[in-house]
């Protein structure tokens, strides 16, 4: 079984966010998945299968199974161009998180995003934790903008900060915010400040066993529909976001937000390059998980006997 792993979001190799790619050749079972993904280690690994309706994506993390993620996704489409398996136009990417049309215009790819949607901004009283797991204060929050948990496929915390230099001295205690994140159900925190004519971002997203990530589409479509809804991004027209630079990983992530009879869409883009390329062969490990899986129901029905 054939596995890359891709550098999405960059024009160059060695930046950007590094996605494993699996182009299976039969259908995995996901115990094997993981197992793949925890071996690989990057912060997402994807696994693709070619379906009667289109091309079928699930992504792991090396901690469990998430419904999407921008940067792999990316990395896909990309690499299947590379290959000469797709062309330029559009594409169906069926995921956990829903149909996504993806579109392919030479080195780059937009994907759409699932419908946004707002989930509420965090109550007051635990912003002060929030901004102390990052050893910030409730004063490097900028007036006006508070942290909200949005989503366009994955749900994370928005963490606006008051500039460039708070973003680079933000810490973060793991703990805390993995607690965090069980409570209030989200993936992870999106930090963000404003520039002139860009956003800065950190992700974190300890909960999956990701410190911090290098780009996050997902995360960057969520803070686009954050900051469309505070009149702060227009439709129509393209954005731009940095991340990853302090990481040695510098990311360029693009989004473009539509708004027509009420219905608002996110797109993100961006571009990806091969950096590895290799066998795997996971005909004995998917042999093994099956007869753990039977085993068991055995030993289940076993026990039950003997109620």
């Amino acid at each position: 079984m054939k596995v890359y792993v891709m550098d999405a979001f960059t024009d160059r190799i060695f930046g950007g966010n590094q996605a494993g790619v699996v182009l299976a050749d039969k259908t995995l079972e996901p115990g094997v998945m993981q197992q793949v993904a925890a071996e690989l280690k990057h912060s997402e690994t994807v696994f693709v299968e070619q379906g009667e309706d289109g091309l079928h994506l699930r992504y792991f993390t090396p901690a469990g199974e998430v419904d999407l993620c921008g940067h792999a996704t990316v990395a896909t489409f990309a690499l299947l161009r590379r290959l000469g398996r797709i062309g330029d136009g559009t594409h169906a990417a069926h995921t956990r998180a829903g149909k996504l049309d993806i579109g392919v215009s030479g080195e780059t790819v937009w994907m759409d995003m699932a419908p946004p949607k707002t989930l509420g901004v965090l109550p007051r009283e635990s912003w002060a934790e929030l901004y102390g797991a990052y050893g910030l204060a409730l004063a490097d929050r900028p007036e006006g903008l508070e942290p909200e948990i949005v989503s366009t496929g994955l749900a994370d915390i928005m963490m606006p900060v008051t500039d460039h230099e708070t973003l680079m001295r933000a810490k973060q205690n793991e703990e805390t915010v993995t607690a965090l994140s069980k409570h209030f159900d989200v993936t992870g925190v999106h930090m963000f400040c404003l520039g002139e004519d860009k956003v800065y971002c950190s992700n974190f997203a300890p909960l999956y066993d990701i410190p911090e990530e290098c780009a996050t589409g997902t995360s960057n479509g969520a803070l686009t529909y954050y900051l469309y809804e505070r009149g702060l991004m227009e439709p129509e027209k393209e954005n731009l976001f940095l991340q990853g630079e302090h990481m040695g990983r510098p990311s360029r992530i693009y989004s473009r937000l539509t708004a027509e009879d009420g219905a608002v869409r996110v797109r993100i883009g961006g571009q990806a390059g091969l950096s590895l390329s290799g066998e795997m062969d996971l005909w004995d490990l998917q042999i093994l998980h099956i007869y753990d899986i039977v085993q068991g129901i055995i030993q289940k029905k076993h026990r039950r006997h003997r109620i």
